[in-house]
């Protein structure tokens, strides 16, 4: 969830709506850092009364009486660039409370503002990637709608961010991790259907895409991939991260742990063969 919350508060940082004379609102970064280079403007309201309204609902925390100010600000402002703004804000929270259904949901909605946002892709395309399974009917379609979403994010991430007056080390850092989120998804189609090398390749590209928070679940993942690869000792590097990232008793610090016993017993038999 810690990865989730960087989207939210990156977000937040990057985004929001300006009123006052039909321009974005300006944001000054702060002293000693540049800003990035002009791009995509900011969503901005067009009168003080929807931008009254938007704060209002932005201001509200709980998962579904978000989404309902956001349905009402959407029913009462039908032209609003900040529609988006408010539904995905909606998005992140169900995320939180992995709701993956709404998550859905609420990606779809934000997709119908605008096809190409990178956070909405990424949120199609991590639950299809989580939640399909072998004996879904749609299975193959799912699986490349998944694909198709988390590649479109890595390009759209470079063009469909507003960034004009953003400071540029956090532009940068947000962009590094949805880099990483769409790295990560693609390694799990990978992983799932045991292709262990392009599985490999995303989880590292995951990884070294945003090392300030490395997700947990692709670490062992990597370890797992690396292992069916016959990678040995450092699929039990992994491993032993994957384990410090982790809480015993949770489903990932568990798997990590009987992965890291597996290979610990593994390179204890090979090293220990007898040489011919």
């Amino acid at each position: 969830m810690k990865r989730t919350a960087i989207i939210l508060l990156v977000t937040l940082g990057i985004s929001g709506g300006g009123y006052g004379q039909n321009k974005p609102a300006a944001q000054t970064p702060p002293a000693g850092q540049a800003a990035a280079p002009a791009g995509k403007r900011p969503p901005q309201a067009k009168t003080q009364p929807e931008f009254d309204a938007y704060k209002a609902a932005a201001a509200i925390t709980d998962a579904a009486a978000q989404e309902k100010a956001a349905d009402d600000f959407a029913t009462k402002f039908p032209d609003s660039e900040l529609r988006p703004l408010l539904y995905k804000a909606v998005l992140h929270s169900y995320q939180q409370a992995n709701n993956a259904d709404k998550m859905m949901a609420m990606s779809q909605k934000v997709l119908s503002f605008d096809p190409d946002d990178p956070e909405a892709l990424l949120g199609v395309a991590q639950v299809l990637a989580e939640r399909t399974h072998d004996t879904d009917l749609d299975k193959d379609q799912r699986i490349a709608e998944a694909r198709k979403d988390a590649q479109r994010a890595l390009v759209t991430v470079e063009t469909d961010i507003p960034s004009a007056g953003a400071p540029a080390e956090q532009l940068n850092a947000f962009k590094a991790f949805l880099r990483s989120e769409a790295d990560a998804i693609l390694g799990t189609l990978d992983f799932n259907a045991k292709a262990w090398a392009d599985a490999e390749g995303n989880l590292r590209k995951s990884i070294d895409a945003f090392p300030q928070q490395v997700d947990p679940i692709a670490v062992f993942r990597l370890s797992v991939a690396l292992d069916m690869q016959n990678k040995y000792p450092e699929a039990l590097k992994y491993a032993n991260q994957a384990v410090d990232l982790t809480k015993p008793g949770t489903g990932a610090g568990d798997a990590a742990r009987k992965e890291k016993d597996r290979l610990i017993q593994l390179i204890g038999g090979i090293s220990e063969t007898p040489a011919k």
